[in-house]
């Protein structure tokens, strides 16, 4: 017996991805998976209604549901762009896309694309843009391909015992040792051990995903007892300098910052580090996306003195963010100081797409339209018009060739 199923119920199935029905159409459930009985149940968002409608889109969490929703119908995809789901679906997972007060297309002049023609169409172009834009922005997101170490360079510690020989660029290096020299960064010494220590970093791009900061606290093996001068916990801050570092030099900046220079956009909880000499993972609780390229680490608490000054010192011989950057195809302009920016979009599928998912998910292009109708001409040329068979080819759920005689194959 076929038993119908309302679409909240459906929410609720084994599926992690939404079937969605045509207009005209309803779902029905069948054992063993979903099936589509093509009768005149009326326009689901106007039988649901428009504010459940969107409370029950509200709650996907994957950009490539969102995409499809808005390719089963001209009525659909306008409610979707209209309510901004993709933009709402980034800012939910990240909350620093809050931060956007808007988007930009840059074209490959490097220059923003103009709108032209009425009032209503040069809104409703805007709309489609930042619905392209985030729905890839929330696919970049959710689907890195690569991880990395994502600090580009070094910008200044709080202090430096020795330097150069201590200096902060040596925490860039993974190795322990250097042209037979050890590799690291020592603070001055301190009788108080709860004074903290910061090291800042510039990061590879200024929109970059930070999932984790690894650290390698330095053992002294020159000393009696090789200490290990590690701190009692690390906590991490992310942003970007109030003065945009493309603006002056790297050296003026490094020369010229203090601490207060900075919005940090992110500040994480307090992570314990154990004393040991091992390279240490600190997983944050969620991604964060660092906006400004800053990443500075605060090492809280002293724990190792040194035995010819019995001061209290802290020692990093290696530091490493991973994560990815979202360069070059999205950028950002900083606008003030309370961290207010523009993102910038310059399309460039391969960088966040995988030759795997490329023909799969709507959400790559920059239109869904196109992938619907490649899948149309698919459906054509292999001469398969069944309307449930064309429904699952268009969302992606089965492939285009398959031949069914009829519906009834699906109940049971």
């Amino acid at each position: 017996m076929v038993k119908k199923i309302s679409f909240l119920q459906f929410f609720g199935g084994e599926k992690k991805w939404v079937r969605l029905l045509l207009e005209g159409g309803c779902l029905r459930r069948r054992e063993g998976g979903f099936l589509l009985e093509m009768e005149n149940c009326g326009d689901f968002l106007v039988n649901l209604g428009l504010d459940m409608s969107t409370i029950v889109l509200t709650q996907l969490d994957d950009p490539s549901d969102i995409v499809r929703v808005s390719s089963v119908s001209c009525s659909w995809r306008h409610f979707v762009i209209e309510n901004h789901f993709c933009k709402k679906l980034c800012i939910r997972l990240f909350p620093e896309v809050s931060r956007f007060t808007r988007v930009i297309e840059v074209s490959n002049s490097m220059e923003p694309t103009e709108e032209v023609g009425t009032s209503n169409s040069v809104a409703w172009e805007s709309l489609k843009r930042d619905h392209r834009i985030y729905a890839h922005l929330a696919h970049c997101l959710m689907s890195p391909l690569t991880m990395e170490n994502c600090i580009e360079t070094s910008i200044r510690a709080s202090s430096t015992d020795n330097d150069p020989e201590e200096n902060i660029e040596n925490t860039l290096d993974p190795r322990e040792r250097v042209d037979g020299r050890p590799s690291y960064w020592s603070s001055t010494g301190k009788g108080d051990p709860e004074v903290p220590e910061t090291l800042t970093y510039k990061l590879r791009s200024q929109l970059c995903v930070i999932n984790e900061i690894n650290i390698r606290p330095f053992e002294a093996t020159f000393q009696h007892g090789h200490p290990i001068y590690s701190s009692k916990a690390v906590r991490f801050r992310m942003g970007h300098p109030k003065v945009p570092l493309d603006w002056i030099s790297g050296r003026e900046f490094v020369s010229g910052c203090t601490d207060d220079d900075y919005v940090w956009t992110y500040v994480s909880p307090e992570f314990p580090m154990v004393q040991e000499n091992s390279l240490q993972t600190f997983k944050l609780p969620n991604p964060v996306i660092c906006i400004g390229g800053i990443l500075q680490i605060e090492l809280l608490g002293r724990v190792q003195k040194q035995e010819m000054d019995d001061l209290y010192y802290m020692c990093v011989c290696h530091v490493q963010a991973i994560g990815q950057t979202l360069s070059p195809v999205f950028n950002v302009d900083i606008l003030d100081s309370e961290g207010s920016c523009v993102l910038k979009y310059s399309p460039n599928p391969e960088k966040c797409i995988s030759p795997k998912n490329a023909c799969q998910d709507d959400v790559v292009g920059s239109s869904g339209w196109q992938a619907i109708a490649a899948r149309i001409r698919q459906i054509r040329d292999g001469g398969v018009w069944n309307q449930v068979v064309i429904l699952n080819s268009l969302l992606g759920n089965a492939a285009p060739g398959s031949d069914y005689d009829s519906d009834e194959d699906f109940i049971k």
